[in-house]
């Protein structure tokens, strides 16, 4: 089984009831493991199950999406993808490139590491990124190489172009070429998309629309705020977030594929939220597909690691929305660079 690369069935049509484009489900992955949490969650604390259990729920989300005829975009944190320490060093940007932030905490390049993937899991994934890349329909995409906070006071345009292409680097020994990007904390800093263009990305996952989902940088987070974010996950605060094509045309060789909801890991104990964040995720679908729009859902492996059935029958039910909105309207799954060639055309 393999997912149409380009398919021209989504290119706009004229006359008949549709009259448009076909929808498209997007999904994007965040492949981080410890890169992702190691400014706030010590590797050895409680989170420490999840972040192991990603090791699982990688290959069970890919084979989930092979049965499924489902395409994804894995951002990967380019970290991940060296095999050694002795690689990491070689692939990492000379220390006057690295990002100085004000917050010394929020580099990675103090984090502790191991030797390799055999005895730091959380720290090197090689065998699981060969795995997304082999994986038909799946795109390897980049995360950054040491998950650079793109609005964090103290780094530099210099810095992130320097990060970039590190993260390209350590991706050649797969033998695919990075096209599309994922902001990590999802801080989207325009003035350095012309750095994106330069390395070859065609795509950016920007952020869903309304106050809430603004980027901004860690400090800056309150408590509020990541409240009425989860919250939004479960009503519809901000909308259905689906997106016209036209708001997808490249700017400049590049387009802004944005996000519409994080889908939100399973709650055994409370039946009645999970209830609520998997409709609220099944209707953007619906909606997206009836109107010929684009939704992008994502989430991160980590969220997966932890009550790991739970989360694939939750997935497992989402792709049987996808598949019933396949079946009566059209509805196609692509991955970031494909929505990004589809708004082009």
């Amino acid at each position: 089984m393999t997912v149409t690369a380009a398919p021209s069935s989504l290119v706009p049509r004229a006359g008949g009831a549709a009259g448009r484009a076909a929808g498209a489900l997007v999904l994007s992955l965040d492949f981080e493991l410890h890169w992702g949490v190691f400014d706030v969650l010590a590797p050895d604390g409680p989170y420490r199950p999840n972040l192991l259990g990603a090791r699982r729920a990688v290959p069970a989300m890919l084979d989930v999406f092979a049965e499924r005829g489902v395409a994804a975009t894995w951002a990967t944190v380019g970290l991940l993808m060296a095999r050694s320490r002795a690689e990491a060093m070689r692939l990492s940007p000379s220390p006057a490139l690295r990002p100085a932030y004000r917050d010394p905490r929020l580099s990675a390049y103090g984090v502790p590491v191991g030797e390799g993937e055999e005895d730091d899991p959380l720290h090197y994934a090689p065998s699981l990124v060969r795995r997304i890349a082999d994986t038909p329909g799946q795109e390897l995409a980049t995360h950054s190489f040491s998950h650079f906070y793109c609005q964090e006071p103290g780094q530099t345009r210099a810095a992130f172009a320097a990060d970039l292409a590190a993260a390209v680097e350590a991706a050649r020994p797969y033998g695919v070429p990075m096209r599309s990007f994922v902001f990590p904390r999802n801080q989207h800093n325009p003035e350095y998309d012309g750095v994106l263009r330069e390395a070859g990305i065609v795509a950016f996952r920007g952020n869903a629309r309304g106050w809430i989902h603004r980027p901004m940088g860690v400090a800056r987070e309150w408590r509020v705020l990541r409240g009425v974010r989860r919250l939004d996950a479960y009503v519809p605060l901000s909308g259905r977030q689906t997106w016209r094509w036209s708001a997808l045309r490249p700017r400049d060789g590049m387009s802004n594929v944005p996000a519409s909801l994080l889908l939100r890991p399973a709650l055994p104990g409370a039946p009645a939220l999970d209830g609520l964040s998997l409709r609220r995720a099944q209707a953007a679908v619906v909606a997206a597909a009836r109107a010929g729009r684009v939704v992008h859902l994502w989430w991160h492996p980590h969220n997966f690691g932890a009550n790991l059935n739970a989360n694939l029958g939750r997935l497992r039910a989402l792709l049987d929305t996808y598949a019933a909105c396949r079946a009566r309207w059209g509805m196609q799954s692509l991955t970031m660079a494909q929505a990004a060639e589809v708004a082009a055309a």
